[in-house]
C-alpha cells in the first residue's frame, strides 16, 4: 500500500483517538464587544454556509438529503446548544422555532444566515437577562433561599421536557441557584462565602457572553446541522483550524488530557495514555474542570461559562511547571483539587511495555507474558527516510514477545485498555505477528468501494495461546485488531464491550475554515462493521464505564451498525466451542479473589447508581447522602482488604498514598490481568 494512503488512514484514526469535539466551541475575538442584537453574518459565512451544505450533501460517507427531518434535527440541535437544560425557552416558544425549518433551509443552501443569528440573540438574550437576575438576587436576597427544602433537584435536563410556562422556569432557577450555593457550602465553606464564589461565577459567565461574536454564533449554527448528519463531522473556524493542525502533530505539552465545552462547563474526554494528568491519576473522564490556578499556592480562577480555548491557554503552560485543577465530578457530588506538573508526553510514555506475572494451576507455577499498549504509534518521518531503529507499535511488540521468550511464558495477553487508536498500520502489521498471512480490516469509501488491508508476510511471531484484553475506552485500531484476533480465532478476547467508533474523518479545505467530514466506515474481515457495535469479548469482565455515557452508542446521530461482505468463511475456532466452559471456570474462579469481587462490587454499584440522579436541596438530606455514599465506598474496599487479610480502613481519607511515579497496576488492575492468564491456561490445558 502507498505511504500516502496509509498517512491518510493514520490521520483519519488520529481525529478518532484524539477525541476532539468541536461542538459548542467558542472563539476569542481581540475586536471590541458588539452588543448581540448588532451581530450579523459576513458576507465570507454565507458562502461557507453553501459549501458545507454542498459537501455534506455530496461527499459524505451517508446518503444525505436536505430534507425536512434533517432540517427538524438540525434545528433541534440548534436549540440544545443555545439552552442545554431547557432553561430558557419555554414550548410554545420553542415548538415556534422548530416550525420555521423553510427558514433554515434557505441559511444552509443560500446562506441566507439572518435566521441563525435571529435565533441565537433571542435565546442568549433571555440567558444574559437569567444571568442578571440571578446576580440580582445572591446579591441582595440570600435570605431568600431555603436550605432545608424537601425538593430535589436534577441538574441535567436534555432529556426533559420543554419548560410549560414562565413559572416552571422561574422555579428551575430557583432551584438550581439552591443547589449551586449546597454545593459549595458542601465544601466546608459558609453561605456568604459559598454566595462570593458563585456571583463571582455568574459575573464570568454574564462577561463571557457580552464577548459573543458573529464567530461564534456562525460555528454554533454550523455544527448544529453537521452533528445533526454524525458527531464527528464539524466546521471549523479559521482559528479553531490552527489550533487542530497543533493537536495533528501531537504538540502535547501540557497535562495531556482531551477537554470539549458542554453546556458551561470544560469536561475531560480522555487522558493522553503516559501524560502528566494519565500518570499523575486523579483527574477523570467525564470530570469538569471549574477552576485553573498557576503554581502550587496561586489562587485558583473560577472558569465556569468560558470559552474551552480560553481554559486550555490556561492549563497549557512550560515544561515543569504547575497547574491546579478544581474538578467538579460527573454526578455534581465530589468537588476537589487536582496538582499536576506540567511536561511533554515522551514517546517512550506511550510506547508498548511488559511485565512478567506469575499464576498457580494445579500447583505449578505458569508465567504469563503481558504486553500494554497504550496507543498504536509510527514514526512515519523515520519509516519514509528508512532511518534506522524508527519506533513503531509492531516493532516494540516483536522485540517484547522475544523478551518474554526468554522468560519461557506459558501465554501472552496483549492489553489494549484505554488505547484510543492511532496508525491503522500498526494495528495491521501488529496482527501479522499471530497469523501467517491474511486479511485484517475492510475500508469502505463513500462511494460504496471497499479496500481490503492485511499481513502477507506468511510468518508468524509468536503461536501459543493469546488474550486481548478490552473496555470500553478501546476505540479505532484497538477494536480492528482485537476483531481480527476474533475473527481468526487465534485468541480470547476479555474485558467490556468497546467504544464502537468505526467511522474514518478527513478534511476538507473551504473557502474560510475547514470540514472535518465522516469519508468512510471500517469492517471487520467477518464483514460486520466496529462502527457502534464494537467487540463484543468472548468473556465479559463486570463494566467499570457507562456504556449509556460513554462510546458510539451513546452519541446523538451516531452512524449504524452494519456490515459488508465478508472476506473470509465463517469458522467455529476452536475457542468458541470451549466459551462455555471457560467461562464456567471463570466464574468458580472470581468467586473466591477479593480484588475480582472488589471489581464487582464497583460495577455493580455504578449501574445501581446510573441515570441522571436528583440531588436534595435540604442541606442535611445532602449531608446525609454523601456519607452514605462514602460509607457504601469503604465498605467494598474493607471486604477487599479484609479477604486479602489487610487491617480495615476507618475512613476512606486513611488509605496509603500511591506513589505517582509508580506505573504498577492497581490491585484490580493486576487481578484482572491475572484472571486473563488463567483464562488462557483453561483453554491451553481444554485445547490438549
Amino acid at each position: 500500500m502507498q505511504a500516502s494512503l496509509w498517512r491518510w488512514l493514520f490521520i483519519s484514526l488520529l481525529l478518532l483517538s484524539l477525541g476532539i469535539s468541536l461542538q459548542a466551541t467558542a472563539e476569542t475575538s481581540t475586536r471590541e464587544h458588539t452588543p448581540l442584537a448588532e451581530l450579523e453574518p459576513s458576507s465570507s459565512q454565507r458562502q461557507v454556509a453553501k459549501e458545507v451544505t454542498r459537501l455534506l450533501t455530496h461527499q459524505h460517507f451517508a446518503d444525505i438529503t436536505l430534507d425536512s427531518k434533517l432540517e427538524k434535527q438540525a434545528m433541534e440541535n440548534y436549540l440544545q446548544q443555545l439552552d442545554p437544560n431547557k432553561a430558557l425557552l419555554t414550548r410554545p416558544e420553542a415548538e415556534a422555532l422548530l416550525d420555521r425549518t423553510s427558514e433554515l433551509e434557505a441559511a444552509l443552501v443560500k446562506g441566507e444566515l439572518d435566521f441563525a443569528f435571529d435565533v441565537f440573540v433571542t435565546v442568549t438574550s433571555k440567558q444574559k437577562k437569567r444571568l442578571e437576575d440571578a446576580l440580582t438576587q445572591l446579591k441582595n436576597e440570600l435570605d431568600s433561599f431555603d436550605f432545608t427544602s424537601e425538593e430535589r433537584f436534577q441538574a441535567d435536563r436534555r432529556e426533559a421536557d420543554w419548560p410549560e410556562n414562565q413559572a416552571e422556569i422561574e422555579t428551575y432557577w430557583q432551584h438550581r441557584l439552591t443547589h449551586e450555593l449546597l454545593s459549595l457550602m458542601n465544601s466546608e465553606q459558609s453561605a456568604e462565602e459559598a454566595r462570593d464564589l458563585l456571583v463571582r461565577r455568574y459575573e464570568n459567565r454574564l462577561n463571557r457572553l457580552k464577548q459573543t461574536n458573529n464567530d461564534d454564533i456562525f460555528q454554533s449554527f454550523m455544527n448544529a446541522f453537521t452533528t445533526s448528519v454524525d458527531p464527528h463531522t464539524n466546521y471549523l473556524t479559521p482559528r479553531r483550524s490552527d489550533s487542530f493542525n497543533i493537536q495533528m502533530k501531537l504538540s502535547l505539552e501540557g497535562i495531556g488530557a482531551m477537554l470539549q465545552s458542554e453546556n458551561e462547563y470544560t469536561k475531560v474526554v480522555s487522558l493522553v495514555p503516559g501524560g502528566p494528568a494519565d500518570r499523575q491519576g486523579e483527574l477523570e473522564p467525564t470530570d469538569r474542570i471549574i477552576g485553573v490556578g498557576q503554581n502550587k499556592d496561586g489562587e485558583i480562577e473560577n472558569v465556569i461559562g468560558w470559552r474551552l480555548d480560553e481554559v486550555v491557554d490556561k492549563i497549557r503552560g512550560p515544561k515543569g511547571s504547575t497547574v491546579r485543577l478544581e474538578v467538579l465530578a460527573a454526578d455534581n457530588t465530589e468537588r476537589r483539587v487536582i496538582e499536576i506538573e506540567r511536561n511533554a508526553v515522551q514517546l517512550e510514555d506511550q510506547a508498548a511495555s511488559k511485565r512478567l506475572l506469575e499464576t498457580q494451576v494445579n500447583g505449578e507455577t505458569r508465567k504469563i507474558g503481558v504486553i500494554e499498549i497504550p496507543t498504536f504509534y509510527l514514526d512515519f518521518e523515520g519509516q519514509q527516510n528508512n532511518t534506522k531503529d524508527y519506533r513503531s507499535t509492531t516493532r516494540d511488540v516483536k522485540r517484547l514477545i522475544d523478551e518474554l521468550k526468554e522468560e519461557d511464558i506459558d501465554g501472552l495477553v496483549i492489553d489494549l485498555r484505554n488505547n484510543g487508536g492511532g496508525a491503522l498500520q500498526e494495528a495491521n502489521s501488529l496482527v501479522g505477528l499471530f497469523i501467517p498471512r491474511g486479511p485484517v480490516v475492510q475500508v469502505k469509501d463513500a462511494d460504496g468501494n471497499v479496500q481490503i488491508l492485511g499481513d502477507n508476510d506468511g510468518q508468524v511471531h509468536y503461536n501459543g495461546p493469546l488474550g486481548v484484553v478490552i473496555n470500553r475506552l478501546s476505540a479505532s485500531a484497538s477494536e480492528i485488531f482485537a476483531g481480527a484476533i476474533q475473527d481468526y480465532g487465534r485468541g480470547l478476547v476479555v474485558g467490556e464491550q468497546s467504544f464502537g467508533k468505526g467511522t474514518v474523518q478527513t478534511i476538507l479545505d473551504l473557502s474560510e475554515g475547514q470540514l472535518k467530514i465522516t469519508r468512510a466506515k471500517f469492517y471487520r474481515i467477518s464483514g460486520g462493521s466496529t462502527q457502534h457495535k464494537g467487540v463484543i469479548p468472548d468473556i465479559t469482565f463486570p463494566p467499570l464505564y457507562d456504556s449509556e455515557r460513554i462510546g458510539e452508542s451513546a452519541s446523538e446521530n451516531a452512524l449504524a451498525w452494519d456490515q459488508v461482505e465478508p472476506v473470509i468463511p465463517p469458522r467455529n475456532s476452536a475457542i468458541q466451542s470451549m466459551i462455555e466452559q471457560l467461562e464456567s471456570r471463570h466464574l468458580e474462579r472470581v468467586r473466591d479473589d477479593p480484588n475480582f469481587q472488589f471489581l464487582q462490587a464497583q460495577s455493580q454499584w455504578m449501574q445501581d447508581n446510573r441515570g441522571t440522579p436528583s440531588v436534595s436541596l435540604n442541606r442535611k438530606v445532602r449531608q446525609l447522602e454523601k456519607e452514605k455514599e462514602e460509607a457504601a465506598q469503604l465498605a467494598m474496599e474493607n471486604r477487599r482488604r479484609e479477604g486479602l487479610g489487610m487491617e480495615p480502613l476507618k475512613s476512606l481519607d486513611d488509605e496509603e498514598p500511591e506513589d505517582l511515579n509508580d506505573r504498577e497496576p492497581t490491585p484490580v488492575d493486576l487481578a484482572i490481568l491475572e484472571e486473563t492468564g488463567n483464562i488462557l491456561m483453561d483453554f491451553k490445558r481444554l485445547a490438549n
